[in-house]
């Protein structure tokens, strides 16, 4: 073989290495990124079934209910128009309360019950997720289209 081409054997040998180390690391990237839905987006079917996704949305007035002497709290997350039983094991955030924002992560499972492993509250009284307001948004324009209809 001549230089030239063992110039270009190599730099053909380089750039299918770095493919391969590109396809690796945003194969790795994707399966790890958690994609945000809104309950009407989760009851339509919009959200995946086999993957942990985001749900965000606000807690229904008096749908909080605690089991005695366990850490699950069940929930309902609501975007105004469907709603989304949750359920979580662990301690809350102190800003979690009823009429109030927030995002859980984790799978629904076979009984459409939504099992976070992560729940965030907002952080303050004007702030809302980007993601939650859109999604409010979404729903309220849903509700009034259905209602008059």
């Amino acid at each position: 073989m001549k230089a030239r081409q063992q110039r270009l054997m190599l730099i053909l040998i380089a750039l299918a290495a770095l493919g391969l180390a590109t396809y690796l690391v945003l194969n790795a990237l994707g399966g790890n990124l958690s994609y945000f839905f809104s309950p009407t987006e989760v009851i339509e079917g919009k959200a995946p079934t086999d993957r942990i996704f985001r749900l965000g949305g606000m807690v229904q007035a008096d749908s909080v209910a605690r089991a005695e002497g366990d850490l699950t709290v069940t929930f309902t997350v609501t975007d105004h128009h469907k709603s989304i039983p949750v359920a979580y094991t662990g301690i809350l955030p102190d800003l979690f309360a009823e009429g109030q924002g927030m995002i859980a992560q984790g799978k629904m499972n076979a009984d459409g019950v939504f099992i976070a492993d992560e729940v965030l509250a907002k952080h303050d009284e004007n702030y809302m997720p980007p993601e939650v307001a859109a999604a409010m948004d979404a729903g309220q324009k849903a509700k009034l289209q259905s209602t008059t209809n």
